[in-house]
């Protein structure tokens, strides 16, 4: 429940001001979000005074109880009424959080998004790493020979939906209570919170488990609550903030940060590269000069002993009438020895 203090400008300016500066100096962010992150965009949560589970079933059964999976089985006509009237909302669109994680993991700092939500918005938004707990209602297969179907088959099929090629009854890939989630699905998401700097909760009441468990793995205290009630981790959490999920995320996250880092870092790859070449081609110059100034020196040695063995020859001839005579065997021996 929102407090009075949380109504209070300064304090929530100040607040905004505080997760600003987490999310800056951060570089390995993770989003775990429920109900609430959609809300936004016309969907229902469950739990608050306006939710699914407060609402009439439009039958006698309870809501809570028509999405467990003895329901689905003993009453498949119930559930899909159920189904399409209430868990369904085909024309939803991203809502300002949806496009907030989008700017935030392509400006790299968000790694992972865990959602507990069926609704596809985060995909639909742009966003690439989501790991959907709870499945997706635009994913339906068939029981019997698993064909598979999007959600356009299933709202289109009169009460129960069946397989056009084997006839059995398709259902939507979402998790129903008393069903088990995607083990894969579960370890990744923990890989995650387990590697972050950052966990941003939000839209959540952290009662369905084992998303409620997954800030258990932090090693740090960095966890950020944004969520309009309370949740049992708010004395826990470094940042509390009890508001809209949508207008808190786009009031802190750049809404060009993506661009500018992407620039910044083309720029620096480029920069490196050039270096890069350059030490390269001033490391090639350095090194191919000296394999060959070996020749030519060796080539002025030869020539300059060349010349002296010509003079020392030519010498003897200038100088003969003031010298005495020397024996051919004696001269021979001094050219050799030049030479």
């Amino acid at each position: 429940m929102e407090t009075r203090i949380d109504r209070l400008g300064s304090v929530r300016e100040d607040k905004l001001r505080q997760l600003k500066q987490l999310i800056a100096e951060s570089e390995y962010i993770v989003f775990l979000g429920g109900a609430g992150v959609s809300t936004e965009s016309g969907i229902p949560d469950f739990r608050s005074g306006t939710g699914i589970y407060n609402s009439d079933s439009g039958m006698k059964y309870r809501p809570i109880d028509i999405i467990a999976h003895d329901f689905f089985m003993e009453h498949p006509a119930d559930f899909f009424d159920f189904y399409k009237r209430k868990l369904i909302y085909p024309d939803a669109r991203p809502n300002k959080a949806h496009k907030a994680l989008v700017r935030l993991e392509k400006q790299g700092k968000l790694k992972a998004i865990i959602t507990q939500n069926i609704d596809n918005l985060h995909q639909e938004a742009g966003s690439k790493c989501v790991i959907e707990l709870h499945g997706s209602v635009f994913r339906n297969y068939c029981m019997d020979c698993g064909k598979k179907y999007d959600l356009e088959y299933v709202v289109a099929q009169e009460g129960v939906p069946h397989c056009e090629k084997c006839g059995g009854m398709v259902r939507p890939d979402i998790v129903l209570y008393e069903e088990n989630l995607n083990h894969k699905d579960v370890d990744d998401a923990i890989k995650a919170v387990k590697k972050c700097d950052l966990l941003i909760i939000a839209g959540t009441s952290l009662t369905v488990y084992p998303a409620a468990t997954f800030a258990q793995f932090l090693k740090h205290d960095r966890i950020v609550i944004i969520n309009k009630s309370s949740t049992y981790m708010d004395l826990k959490a470094l940042l509390t903030i009890h508001d809209n999920v949508g207008d808190v995320l786009d009031a802190c996250v750049p809404k060009r940060a993506s661009r500018a880092k992407s620039a910044s870092s083309k720029t620096t790859k480029a920069k490196s590269k050039t270096a890069a070449s350059k030490t390269s081609a001033k490391t090639s110059a350095k090194t191919k000069p000296a394999s060959k100034a070996k020749t030519p020196a060796k080539e002025t040695s030869a020539k300059t002993t060349a010349k002296k063995a010509a003079t020392a020859k030519k010498a003897p001839a200038k100088k003969a009438p003031a010298k005495k005579p020397t024996s051919s065997k004696s001269a021979g021996k001094v050219n050799d020895g030049k030479a």
